[in-house]
């Protein structure tokens, strides 16, 4: 932009509070960014910081992959039209195609469709549409910490984050999502058999359209189920004539060491939604399933630019680039030295080892629950102190659930520089338990 101004961090940071709404801003620190390139990130003025949170996933193979902008840019250049809705056009279709070849659900090959959307909440929301549609049923079932969306149907199944207005959907059931990371509770066995008997439940009356539910619950503090949980669904719901609806739009795509994360149990569902790491930055998910549940009602979810050529583009060259595996193998191996190197951490004298309670998580996401020392009680403000230092230390990272910084950093991320960004965060950490950071330095930060 020839005109932009030449401000500095500060400067802008102070335009964009008197400019975008505030109701689309989830801020725990000062964060300007003029530019990125794999795992760096640069600010206005210059000072780069390494990215482990991959703007929750959704850079998930890097700032400005040159394959992603070659393909963006070849169809920006080209432009057929904005969208698939009066007609269509070859990356759409295409993306389409890759998306039914490459995602198992429940219908043969042939016989699956592709929704093309803009994000995550969308994709739900017609997830949730789909399964009424074709079971004729309204209830819903998902899970105490989950997070589908951030605006309207998939918010209000969402058991996270319903606020701002947004009331939960009237036919929803709300289950604990099986949480092993708690000492104090039962077996993993106890817990599991006790979550699916309360999903069984919900079930039995014949009312529920579809169980909606995280193979690894993000937002939710990175909880992995146990094994056998997704299964244990699977089994119900196809007793019960219900529907699987398994969210990979945070997890899916290589992150967890598999393509799509429900893969660890080999589970097949009727309903797969993808999204931010889909587009690595550019407005773009996806729903794949049956053709019985996603070609009618005709015309009946309309955005004027879903399936933009861009965005299509970009999706393709996505699944292209994950293809072989590589990137889902190191995001694995990557994982283990991430996991190794906090813990290491926490084993140790360091001011801020003593407040590491719970490490968890699958391949490149990774957990990092704070809590008071000698103690289970959360330290959420522990845990916003320490994004705030991270920032300023050189490093984003944020949390979620209050008191867990979650590591998601882009699949390209080398091993040198993972470990320089979580020294930085566990230096931020020291400092955050140090008191370096005071409250009214986090004050103007509400996050969550």
């Amino acid at each position: 932009m020839e005109n932009r101004p030449d401000w500095t961090d500060e400067q802008w940071y102070a335009a964009d509070l008197t400019s975008v709404a505030g109701v689309e801003r989830l801020r725990f620190f000062p964060q300007v960014v003029a530019s990125g390139a794999g795992s760096v990130l640069t600010t206005p003025e210059g000072r780069e910081v390494i990215d482990l949170s991959a703007s929750w996933t959704a850079t998930g193979l890097g700032h400005a992959h040159p394959d992603v902008v070659a393909a963006a840019e070849r169809a920006l250049r080209a432009a057929p039209g904005g969208s698939v809705l009066s007609g269509t056009h070859p990356d759409a279709v295409l993306l389409a195609r890759a998306l039914c070849e490459r995602v198992e659900v429940t219908a043969p090959a042939g016989e699956r469709r592709a929704y093309l959307g803009h994000a995550g909440t969308d994709a739900n929301d017609v997830a949730l549409r789909a399964a009424r549609h074709v079971t004729g049923r309204a209830g819903i079932v998902a899970f105490e910490g989950g997070y589908h969306g951030g605006l309207g149907a998939s918010q209000s199944v969402s058991g996270l984050h319903i606020s701002g207005g947004t009331t939960a959907d009237p036919d929803l059931t709300l289950v604990p999502y099986p949480d092993v990371y708690r000492p104090w509770q039962d077996s993993a066995e106890t817990l599991l058999a006790d979550t699916l008997a309360r999903v069984e439940a919900a079930l039995a009356d014949g009312s529920v359209a579809a169980v909606l539910v995280e193979p690894i619950q993000s937002d939710g503090g990175v909880l992995v189920p146990p094994d056998g949980f997704l299964a244990g669904l699977r089994e119900a719901t196809s007793r019960h004539g219900a529907l699987l609806v398994i969210d990979e739009v945070k997890v899916g795509l290589g992150r967890t060491g598999h393509f799509l994360a429900h893969h660890a149990e080999g589970v097949v569902p009727d309903l797969v939604t993808l999204g931010k790491a889909l587009g690595n930055g550019l407005p773009v998910s996806a729903l794949v399933g049956p053709a019985s549940a996603l070609d009618e009602p005709a015309a009946s979810a309309l955005m004027t630019t879903i399936g933009n050529p861009v965005s299509c583009a970009a999706a393709l060259a996505v699944l292209e680039l994950l293809d072989d595996g590589t990137l889902a193998a190191s995001a694995a191996r990557l994982g283990e030295q991430a996991t190794e190197t906090i813990r290491g951490f926490a084993a140790g004298d360091r001011p801020g080892a003593a407040h590491v309670g719970q490490v968890r998580g699958r391949g490149l996401s990774v957990g990092i629950e704070l809590v008071r020392p000698g103690t289970q009680e959360p330290a959420d403000d522990l845990a916003a102190k320490t994004a705030f230092a991270g920032w300023s230390n050189g490093v984003v990272a944020y949390p979620v659930r209050g008191n867990v910084l979650e590591i998601t950093p882009p699949l390209t991320i080398t091993p040198a520089e993972l470990q320089t960004g979580l020294e930085r965060l566990l230096a931020a950490l020291d400092a955050a338990a140090c008191g370096e950071v005071a409250d009214e330095d986090v004050a103007a930060f509400s996050g969550w």
